[in-house]
């Protein structure tokens, strides 16, 4: 038991800290200081991998509370996506949600966003894990 609360401290604590990482990045608008191709490339698609990871998290912080079908990473990053590209093609019939411009581009981005929170919640948040749990 002791265990699993520890596991569930440490997955708490990582995701509010990407959960505010991903804020503080925006709020402080992190792209306006680079130049040329990667201030573009920053713009273009750093938010459509950026705001999935924050949105997986943000269900990982449910799942600890209250909803346990969330507790496979898959489904979280299933509905992450699904809610990611459900906007996407409401912006290409002029109904913005999320934004105001579609682009196919960020139909692949919103997936590599969720592949990226599931890896490290897979393997990062289990390091973590062992590294408490070993004091």
């Amino acid at each position: 038991m002791e265990r699993s609360n520890s596991r569930r401290a440490v997955r708490s604590g990582a995701a509010i800290a990407v959960i505010l990482t991903v804020a503080l990045m925006h709020a402080f608008r992190v792209g306006s200081y680079l130049e040329g191709d990667l201030f573009n490339l920053y713009y273009s698609f750093a938010s459509d991998i950026l705001i999935p990871i924050a949105a997986y998290f943000l269900l990982v912080l449910n799942e600890i509370n209250w909803a346990n079908f969330l507790r496979k990473g898959w489904v979280k990053a299933g509905l992450v996506v699904g809610a990611a590209v459900f906007a996407e093609i409401l912006q290409g019939f002029g109904i913005p949600l999320l934004g105001s411009t579609f682009d196919p581009l960020d139909l692949l981005m919103y997936p590599l966003g969720a592949a990226a929170a599931l890896l490290l919640d897979r393997f990062l948040i289990a390091l973590l894990s062992r590294g408490r749990e070993s004091r």
